[in-house]
């Protein structure tokens, strides 16, 4: 026996562990099963005890004196006993008689009526009230409450169909409790009102308060600032405090917390995009510091989740204009949350392009910049804008121009202007995608062996193989982002940007929008494929000669015009002149009074129209453009008058033979046109510039000394040349 006890098994610390475990559970069902069982016993007590009170309710008490003859008779006997212990009625006095049959009528505490909202120690209080209080109960008899019946199916017997009912069972409620309770509490309420603050007191608690808020707010602020790995759950308790409830506070607090956090973001934001653990990867066994670092990101990801789907949530709310449920913010105060809101909004659009829920924030924005209130719209524009700006790569850009572009055409082109003027920043220039394209083109190359061989001693080659080695490693950790990426992002931005154009040039040309695009187009004309030029031109003429144009959408026509040309429209054989007969015509349209805004744009078109296409442009033309000029720079404010007579003096300087002008000999047959709307044919060659005198007496210093130079031929030097800073204007 002995050796067979020996010979069990000792079991193993597994086996230990798992009957332990089982033994734990089976502790834990039983100890779960008491409870329940108690609490079930706790319930049963309660409801006996709400059904006792329910039924002395519905009993009538019964009186005093009774008929005799309706006692049963063990209870006669009984109170027969009791009779001849107690006093005999003919020993008390008539008044202490009454109160007794009083009393006896009156019910107890058992059958009172618990349902009655008003609570026994009120009748205590206020005796002075009881008359009026009786007064006013109705006249009725209290009888039990009827029971409600349920019909049951009938019993056929001899002397015919009995009708079987039974009674309804009630549901038990603490209702009557709570109500009883909640009386009480109003009352102590009512009894001890709080005292109402002046408006001086009621101002200096709300700047405590505040100042508390905001110790508070700046205390949370510094300590993830100082260990943001470490503090990131003091994040979510400065989030909650965008709930901020005291009415006193809320709308200031929330606003300090959004700014807050804005900035928070800012700058403990790492500069690279966090991606979602895979399922391999969290199952891995990692040291505590990267276990540290992948907490702290798992909790910046979800607190700036949280913290957009909060500015969101405040943008909605001030645009459906709902009141919340707590009512604790005003309808008004609802518009400056949004805008602070939107404006945090904005700053994190520029400052994290390249973090989490970029896209996000740019589907919030976009709708925003065409929004009525001008000064949200203005805000998002200007965030667009400096985006576009900082934007080196383009990814950020291609986004933002994806959701202009969809937006723009669910809107039917019904949007702001400044939506597509946002374009025109765009970091699209040709000679950058050139210059790179030369760069992806010519990669470095490692000598091979055999010419290593030929010009290298074998020190060298050593050296030489560590060398190219050690910049094989340089070239592939390097993270700056490929050329070839940053042109691809590029054409994918611009043809989305033409297409948004055309379709607006094609479908809504009586469109606001038109001058944006007219402008776009100029700036981006050298980018178009050459495959396009033919038909944009036609386009464009039919514009202007459609004459639904304003002078301004007109100007930016022929301008677009003329950059095309002048980029790769070069090899293109067109011949512009219905352009040059158009701006010829309408010169003397500008403004001549309050604004100057169509002689910038002027200026610009004659620059490239006639000086960069110079030897495209006859002296006929040149001339007549010249005395043009001179007579409308007789009719506008004075700082147009000098950038008019500037362009003067550089067509001078271009086309020499132009100072035949300032003759008064004519050359060739023929009378000067003025009023003929063709450049070529108003021979102009046979006039002077006559309205130079005029300017020389001008009012202005500056168009005076302009006016002067032009009469002396506008010489570089000598006492009749302009002064440098003039010159170079």
């Amino acid at each position: 026996m002995k050796a067979r006890r020996n010979k069990k098994q000792i079991p193993s610390f597994r086996k230990l562990l798992k009957t332990s475990k089982v033994k734990l559970e089976n502790k834990l069902k039983n100890k779960q099963f008491k409870q329940q069982s108690t609490l079930k016993k706790y319930r049963k007590e309660q409801r006996k005890l709400r059904q006792a009170v329910k039924d002395a309710v519905s009993k009538r008490p019964i009186p005093l004196e009774d008929p005799k003859g309706k006692r049963p008779g063990k209870r006669i006997e009984r109170e027969e006993e009791e009779e001849e212990e107690a006093l005999p009625l003919d020993m008390m006095d008539e008044d202490d008689l009454q109160l007794m049959k009083d009393l006896g009528q009156r019910a107890s505490f058992l059958t009172r009526d618990l349902s009655s909202s008003e609570p026994v120690h009120v009748k205590k209080r206020k005796r002075e009230h009881v008359i009026e209080k009786y007064e006013k109960i109705p006249r009725a008899l209290q009888t039990a409450p009827e029971k409600e019946l349920i019909h049951l199916l009938p019993i056929k017997d001899k002397s015919g169909i009995i009708p079987q009912t039974r009674e309804k069972p009630v549901i038990d409620s603490n209702q009557d409790e709570e109500d009883q309770e909640e009386v009480e509490l109003e009352e102590e309420i009512i009894e001890d009102p709080v005292r109402e603050l002046t408006l001086e007191e009621h101002l200096t608690e709300r700047k405590k308060k505040l100042q508390e808020k905001k110790m508070h707010i700046a205390a949370l602020a510094s300590a993830i600032l100082s260990d943001p790995e470490s503090n990131i759950k003091k994040l979510k308790e400065l989030r909650s405090m965008l709930m901020e409830q005291d009415p006193d506070v809320a709308v200031t607090v929330r606003k300090l917390v959004i700014v807050s956090l804005m900035e928070l973001f800012k700058d403990i934001t790492p500069s690279y995009k966090i991606r979602p653990l895979t399922e391999a990867e969290k199952s891995t066994k990692i040291r505590k510091e990267t276990q540290k670092l992948r907490e702290f990101e798992e909790g910046l990801v979800s607190q700036y989740k949280f913290y957009l789907e909060n500015l969101e949530q405040m943008v909605k709310d001030w645009k459906q204009r709902k009141l919340k449920k707590s009512n604790v913010i005003s309808l008004k105060a609802y518009k400056g949350l949004a805008e602070v809101a939107v404006k945090s909004l904005c700053e994190l659009l520029v400052a994290l392009p390249h973090f989490n829920f970029h896209n996000n924030i740019i589907v919030l924005i976009v709708p925003l910049m065409n929004d009525v209130s001008k000064l949200i719209s203005e805000m998002c524009c200007e965030a667009v804008k400096k985006l576009f700006k900082q934007d080196k790569l383009g990814q950020a850009s291609l986004g933002v121009i994806k959701v202009i572009s969809g937006f723009v055409k669910g809107r039917n082109y019904e949007v702001r202007p400044e939506m597509l003027k946002t374009f025109l920043c765009l970091r699209i220039k040709e000679i950058e995608v050139k210059k790179d394209t030369e760069d992806i083109n010519k990669p470095k190359k490692f000598m091979t062996f055999k010419e290593k061989r030929k010009t290298l001693s074998r020190m060298q080659r050593k050296w030489k193989k560590a060398e190219e080695k050690l910049e094989r490693e340089l070239r592939e950790a390097e993270a700056s982002e490929s050329t070839e990426k940053k042109l691809k992002l590029h054409t994918e931005t611009l043809n989305i940007v033409f297409v948004t154009y055309f379709r607006i040039l094609k479908k809504a040309q009586r469109s606001p929008l038109l001058p944006a695009v007219l402008e776009g187009l100029a700036k981006f004309a050298h980018l178009i494929n050459v495959e396009f030029f033919d038909d944009l031109l036609v386009v464009l003429h039919t514009l202007i000669e459609s004459g639904d144009l304003s002078y301004q959408e007109s100007l930016h026509c022929v301008q677009t015009a003329f950059h095309i040309l002048s980029g790769q429209g070069d090899v293109l054989n067109i011949d512009p002149m219905k352009f040059y007969t158009h701006l010829y015509k309408t010169l003397f349209k500008l403004h001549a009074g309050a604004t100057n805004e169509g002689v910038e744009i002027v200026l610009q078109c004659l620059d490239i129209m006639l000086t960069k296409r110079r030897k495209q442009v006859s002296q006929q033309r040149a001339l007549a453009f010249i005395k043009r000029l001179c007579t409308l720079a007789l009719h506008v404010l004075p700082n147009s008058s000098i950038g008019i007579l500037a362009i003067n003096r550089i067509l001078m300087h271009t086309f020499p033979k132009t100072d035949l002008l300032l003759d008064n000999e004519s050359q060739g047959s023929g009378v000067f046109l003025p009023e003929l709307d063709e450049p070529e044919y108003c021979n102009a060659q046979n006039t002077a510039l006559w309205e130079l005198h005029a300017l020389r007496r001008h009012y202005h210093p500056i168009v005076q000394r302009f006016a002067a130079h032009l009469m002396a031929g506008a010489p570089s030097e000598g006492s009749e040349a302009l002064k440098p800073e003039l010159s170079r204007r």
